[in-house]
């Protein structure tokens, strides 16, 4: 099937955290917005007695059992798909592919919403056992349809420029699927499956794929951020998971509670990387092994041309931004005076600049966070404040963390394009500023797929991940703006503190990871060659070595190398090399936000154009058509003249 599906995890770099948002009122009042649609309008606040805070999908299947049963009239439409089509094929015609596209429609929506139904089921408990066989399931369905349709795929990637005009000519209803024909198939000409018998193997290692990432998420959830338990300077005994983690190393005014913290799950990942660092192994041969059967050097040059990037670009973001850490210096060295420490560790990092978030606070409720979210998105589009209410008192965001329960770490945004349907959003939400910022970050993935599933064809719901980044970090500078002037002085200082913290994640860190992963990569083929496998040392050497190009001379880390590669699910996911998109979407970001602050009616109604095109425009033709941004050297150079900007003007907050 042509289209991928959308799917995005939280995983948090070293970051300030701070929350302290307030934010009371009538349900029913109405505010005036400056972001319009040609003037200015009122738009409904959001009623706190309608929010809702769990996932409601019998909106996808009413039970179970009806799930089971869409999962059998699947299967058994694979035969009558293979002996409608295959023979059409032989001498296709442009009436008969259009037959095909409008069939593989319809089944790629079914499977699209099974697939979300047990996906996102089971991240609510990666051990229920349902779950994780419908899961397995919908992927062996998935990889039989890829079987099935074999015939499909190597036929289409195999016409040549005057087959395609031939075909467009016998069937002008098909000139709507030229965009989805070329980058499903045209482009991938160079690059395709010689016959059946290699698009079938193709299917079956891809099917291997997946379960291979569906059992890193378990492993990770139930033993590599489970780190034990911990004493306190006060007696009591505390369990370090995922969640608790953040919130101690975010919130406990103890140095030493958050060295202990830090210690535990430090020395715990160690422990778990000779197990993580095998289940790596078998993934990066199974991906290089995919790539070259697809004429790709590796999968790393494979994840590049599907992203309509080049190596070229990536490696001038990467020099730029290991040129320019310095400019992070003088945010560390705020830091490390406003928390009156002689060195920071880092334990120190993700500390926020206020206590510990009191449960009975209405400051620290996702109600609150909710509230100040809305008021960010005053000076955009009214349709901004339709698809965020619509979001939140849906059943549409499942909030509220329970790791004991088996609820898998981080946050994600599934679009529910098939169903023309607000998004699923997975949060794990505590109450500290790095939740409120997951949560404005995911619904701004949510606002960009309910405009693209109500916009365009179901077969253009998608996008390269890169580009799917940009509408949620341009949320998140919306989200920091606000609170900023519209807050006191200590909250304002906070707060851009801490988004400084993240453009640090967003420049270092992220870029870091997939470096990470293509040396890994490079270091597992390298010991498969000499008959051996690549150990978590090994792995954790690597990690270590690479961290240092990236990070800041001024923290004191340890001297042990760290094994945190072992918890980041990005660098488990079918979807290689996800991180990097990150720092380039960020970079897009700031040069989108330049533009709107200086011209907020032109840029939303280009803006609301861009999020809802999908893929009927390759990404840096869309963003050049738009707002005429394009994806070089000086896009990631104007951004670290941002960052550099922003600690000034933290520096003159903190002063004035």
């Amino acid at each position: 099937m042509g289209r991928k599906l959308i799917k995005r995890f939280s995983s948090l770099g070293v970051l300030l955290i701070f929350s302290v948002f307030s934010g009371r009122g009538d349900s029913e009042k109405v505010k005036k917005s400056s972001g319009n649609r040609g003037e200015s309008h009122m738009l409904k606040e959001l009623n706190l007695d309608e929010v809702t805070t769990e996932w409601n999908n019998s909106y996808l299947f009413s039970s179970r059992e009806d799930a089971l049963e869409k999962l059998g009239a699947l299967k058994k439409s694979l035969a009558e798909t293979n002996e409608t089509y295959r023979p059409e094929f032989e001498n296709l015609s442009g009436t008969a592919l259009l037959k095909y596209l409008e069939a593989e429609k319809e089944f790629s929506r079914s499977i699209d919403i099974l697939y979300t139904y047990a996906y996102t089921q089971l991240s609510k408990n990666v051990n229920d056992k349902f779950f994780i066989s419908l899961l397995s399931d919908t992927q062996d369905l998935i990889t039989e349809y890829k079987k099935v349709n074999a015939f499909a795929t190597v036929k289409l990637t195999s016409l040549n420029k005057g087959d395609w005009d031939r075909l467009f000519s016998e069937e002008p209803k098909l000139e709507v699927y030229r965009p989805y024909l070329e980058a499903a198939y045209i482009r991938f000409a160079e690059h395709r499956p010689a016959d059946e018998a290699q698009a079938v193997y193709l299917a079956e290692l891809e099917n291997h794929r997946m379960k291979l990432e569906t059992d890193a998420l378990s492993k990770i959830t139930n033993k590599v951020t489970m780190a034990g338990s911990i004493t306190l300077e006060s007696g009591e005994e505390f369990s370090v998971n995922s969640q608790s983690y953040s919130t101690l190393l975010s919130t406990d005014q103890s140095r030493e509670n958050r060295r202990r913290c830090y210690d535990q799950r430090f020395y715990h990942l160690i422990n778990e990387s000779d197990s993580m660092a095998s289940l790596y192994a078998e993934k990066a041969r199974l991906d290089d092994l995919a790539a070259g059967q697809l004429n790709y050097p590796d999968s790393y040059e494979a994840s590049l041309y599907g992203l309509y990037l080049t190596k070229n670009q990536v490696e001038d973001m990467n020099t730029v931004f290991k040129e320019k850490k310095p400019v992070f210096e003088a945010y560390n060295e705020f830091l490390r005076k406003k928390l009156g420490l002689e060195t920071l560790r880092p334990y120190d990092l993700m500390l926020q600049l206020t206590g510990q978030p009191d449960n009975n606070d209405n400051n620290y409720t996702y109600t609150a966070a909710l509230q100040e979210i809305q008021k960010s998105y005053s000076g955009m589009d009214s349709r901004f404040n339709e698809i965020f209410l619509k979001t939140v008192t849906g059943s549409f965001v499942d909030v509220y963390p329970a790791p004991k329960n088996g609820k898998q770490p981080g946050g994600y945004c599934y679009g529910l394009f098939a169903l023309k349907a607000p998004a699923l959003i997975f949060m794990n939400y505590n109450g500290i500023l790095s939740d409120q910022k997951t949560l404005t970050h995911e619904l701004g993935h949510g606002i960009n797929f309910y405009l693209m599933g109500n916009s365009v064809d179901y077969l253009y719901c998608t996008g390269q991940i890169y580009e799917m980044e940009v509408p949620s970090t341009f949320n998140e500078e919306l989200f920091v703006d606000y609170v900023v002037e519209n807050s006191d002085k200590e909250t304002a200082v906070a707060v851009l503190a801490q988004h400084i913290g993240e453009y640090q994640n967003y420049f270092t860190r992220q870029p870091m990871i997939t470096e990470f992963e293509y040396k890994a990569h490079q270091l597992c083929a390298e010991k498969s060659n000499e008959n051996g496998t690549v150990s978590g040392t090994e792995l954790n050497a690597l990690w270590t070595s690479l961290s240092k190009e990236y990070r800041s001379d001024s923290v004191e880390y340890y001297a042990e190398d760290s094994a945190e590669w072992t918890y980041i699910n990005h660098i488990y996911l079918t979807n290689n090399y996800y991180t990097f998109n990150y720092a380039i979407s960020k970079a897009i970001t700031l040069a989108l936000f330049k533009q709107y602050r200086k011209a907020p009616e032109t840029f939303n109604k280009n803006y609301i154009a861009y999020l809802s095109a999908g893929a009927t425009l390759p990404p840096e033709e869309k963003l050049k058509k738009y707002f005429g941004v394009e994806i070089n050297r000086q896009l990631f150079e104007d951004a670290m003249d941002v960052v550099e900007l922003r600690i000034q003007e933290l520096n003159k907050l903190e002063n004035d």
